[in-house]
């Protein structure tokens, strides 16, 4: 997108997940904030098969990448404790985000829930109280984000700021992840 003579840069923010998956569309901003173009959450109805699930968040993803054009795609790196159900969904979720992201030829980076919290709250364990507050106030919002997937996937974008704070490229060598 251009305005004027600059170019518009965005950073798309995905926390995934097959039944909500956050995003955030998020321009560089000062002081390691941003501006939020868009915020919210994809969701598929969990009572159809989960092939009909996958093409519906495909649609929707490939919608926003249409209509914001982000320069990079930062994505919550899929992080399995105890459900392995949730842990595909959200595998194949991220897959998605990823697929459509390197197809169009972008920087697609994943960062660990840890890394979030490191770069967003100062802190690799904070709760998620603090990461809604942080995210609250680096974007400058009034209130926190809604739904928390939406204000999870402000924060993956955040972070990616913090690491590229131009949000225009991912890491000079991609990690095997990002290949």
């Amino acid at each position: 997108m251009r305005a004027g003579n600059f170019v518009r840069v965005f950073v798309l923010g995905i926390d995934p997940g097959l039944t909500r998956c956050g995003y955030a569309v998020i321009e560089p901003g000062p002081r390691g904030g941003g501006v939020v173009h868009s915020l919210g959450v994809l969701t598929t109805n969990p009572g159809h098969p989960v092939a009909s699930r996958l093409a519906d968040l495909r649609r929707d993803l490939t919608e926003l990448f249409d209509d914001f054009r982000p320069a990079v795609v930062a994505i919550e790196r899929v992080f399995f404790q105890q459900n392995v159900q949730t842990a595909v969904s959200v595998a194949q979720a991220a897959g998605l985000a990823m697929a459509e992201g390197a197809s169009r030829g972008l920087p697609v980076i994943d960062y660990s829930p840890s890394q979030i919290k490191a770069a967003v709250a100062g802190d690799g364990r904070a709760d998620k109280r603090q990461m809604q507050e942080m995210v609250r106030t680096l974007l400058g919002l009034s209130a926190t984000p809604q739904p928390p997937d939406a204000a999870d996937a402000a924060a993956v974008a955040l972070c990616h700021l913090a690491h590229d704070p131009t949000g225009r490229v991912g890491r000079l060598v991609p990690s095997a992840r990002t290949r």
